[in-house]
């Protein structure tokens, strides 16, 4: 009995870190809330080592331990949050061990990003929206918003059907840079990089960049560096897209 128990535990502490990975959070914070969720249930002799690839927990010594792989990484802080507030109810004691592995099971089958139309929308605004902070000209925000919603329905349609990131985003760039290009040539726009500068935002990993600087500052250097490995590559990929389309 004690082994099931202990076998329960170990999957329940795994899922809430793979979530929490799989949805962009910090190395630290994966580490902190898996400990804190273990040492809840009395088990002080925990260990866990946290990448961006894989997380390999232990439960002391002579108890067992178990690694799980990380195979896909998205920005989606809802599903954080979630995560952070079965981990506050399971170290206060509100529920049982059982209910917390129930409630990480349902959060990890749900999907809770907004339809695709809407994500397109958000993007096309926060396109416009950059192109006027940037101080662009207003003439030139209806090409932006179709610029930038175009980007994101590129790079997530193209990202499903690939499976390979870079691609993806090296595609979008593409595309922005061609609707940009084509819309000041035919007189739709005036400002080619402002538009491009406003449009390609929504693709930018800002949050990769930020949690990169947070798990190094917080001692995780391998996580670090590996994050701003892949948020480079993202980056790369973006430029090395517009430079295509601008050198023709």
């Amino acid at each position: 009995m004690k082994y099931e128990q202990n076998e329960m535990a170990i999957d329940c502490f795994l899922l809430a870190g793979r979530i929490m990975m799989e949805s962009g959070a910090e190395t630290y914070r994966v580490q902190d809330t898996m400990l804190r969720m273990a040492r809840s249930q009395n088990m002080m002799d925990t260990q866990s080592y946290v990448t961006p690839t894989g997380i390999i927990f232990s439960l002391g010594r002579t108890q067992p331990t178990r690694i799980t792989s990380i195979s896909t990484r998205i920005t989606d802080l809802h599903r954080i949050v979630l995560v952070n507030n079965v981990s506050r109810k399971l170290t206060s004691q509100m529920i049982t061990l059982e209910r917390a592995y129930d409630e990480l099971k349902l959060i990890e089958k749900t999907n809770y990003f907004l339809p695709i139309l809407l994500q397109v929308l958000a993007a096309s605004i926060a396109s416009s929206c950059f192109l006027f902070l940037y101080k662009g000209m207003l003439t030139d925000i209806p090409t932006a918003f179709v610029a930038g919603g175009i980007g994101l329905y590129i790079v997530t349609i193209i990202h499903k059907m690939t499976r390979v990131k870079f691609f993806s985003e090296f595609l979008a760039a593409v595309s922005v840079g061609v609707v940009a290009s084509l819309s000041v040539h035919y007189g739709f726009g005036t400002e080619v990089d402002k538009i491009i500068i406003g449009s390609v935002m929504p693709l930018v990993p800002g949050l990769l960049i930020t949690n990169a600087v947070r798990d190094l500052m917080a001692g995780h250097f391998i996580a670090g560096m590996a994050k701003g490995a892949e948020a480079f590559l993202t980056a790369f990929a973006i430029g090395s897209g517009i430079a295509l389309v601008l050198s023709f």
